[in-house]
């Protein structure tokens, strides 16, 4: 397992390190929100694809095996949504995730829980790899099966933002639900190929996130253990 980041500075002076994976949408979400509210973190590279998240040194941090985990000081805490919600009540007033108002932010809850219960697990590497294993070995079914979830959620997304949606998921300003929709709709794309034509109001909002410096930076591409860096 990888360490990547800090190198100017001794280990101890960074408080926050993020255990991530470059491609992983969970990890993505988080770094947009350590961007958003201007934290500084040390990033701890943990390749999935070689298994380091197996690695008795990463369960001990995270015994069920997946990325992002973060640890503050003594507190290592696992799980994206666990991860968002610890640091907005840490540092509340270093760009607010959920707005004051409570039918919006009960909006950016059901969003974000649509991308992270209904359909990130049902996409990504294990679940793929589990049925590519013991399923079928046809990645043209796997890829079927990834892309039936994936727009499942969005007809759902679609529905629910409609009403809600400004310049960004819940009005003008970024919030919870952006978090998780932006690496959801960027993998969809980029790795799954999704038309997006019939999902105009999470087209526009797709275009809204590449605008926006904290979103750019947490990208898969700009990750220090991206093997999508090119020579220039």
């Amino acid at each position: 397992m990888a360490s990547v980041g800090g190198d100017n500075k001794k280990e101890s002076e960074l408080k926050l390190k993020l255990y991530s994976y470059w491609r992983s949408s969970c990890s993505f979400r988080v770094r947009i929100a350590l961007n958003l509210k201007g934290l500084e973190y040390e990033y701890k590279a943990v390749n999935l694809v070689k298994g380091e998240q197996f690695s008795p040194e990463f369960t001990k941090l995270n015994p069920i095996g997946y990325v992002p985990v973060l640890v503050d000081g003594d507190l290592v805490l696992s799980d994206s949504f666990a991860i968002l919600l610890y640091l907005e009540e840490k540092y509340p007033h270093h760009h607010p995730l959920l707005p004051q108002d409570l039918h919006k932010k009960s909006i950016n809850f059901q969003a974000a829980n649509i991308v992270s219960s209904s359909i990130q697990p049902l996409q990504n590497l294990a679940t793929l790899k589990y049925i590519k294993e013991k399923v079928s070995p046809d990645e043209q079914q796997q890829l079927a099966f990834a892309k039936h979830h994936i727009e499942k959620g969005f007809v759902a997304l679609e529905r629910l933002l409609k009403d809600y949606a400004g310049r960004f998921a819940t009005g003008d300003e970024v919030f919870l639900a952006d978090l998780f929709l932006a690496p959801q709709i960027r993998s969809a794309v980029e790795r799954f190929k999704m038309d997006m034509t019939q999902f105009p109001v999470l087209s526009r909002l797709n275009e809204a996130y590449n605008e926006i410096p904290a979103f750019q930076d947490a990208m898969p591409e700009k990750q220090p253990d991206t093997p999508l860096t090119s020579a220039s």
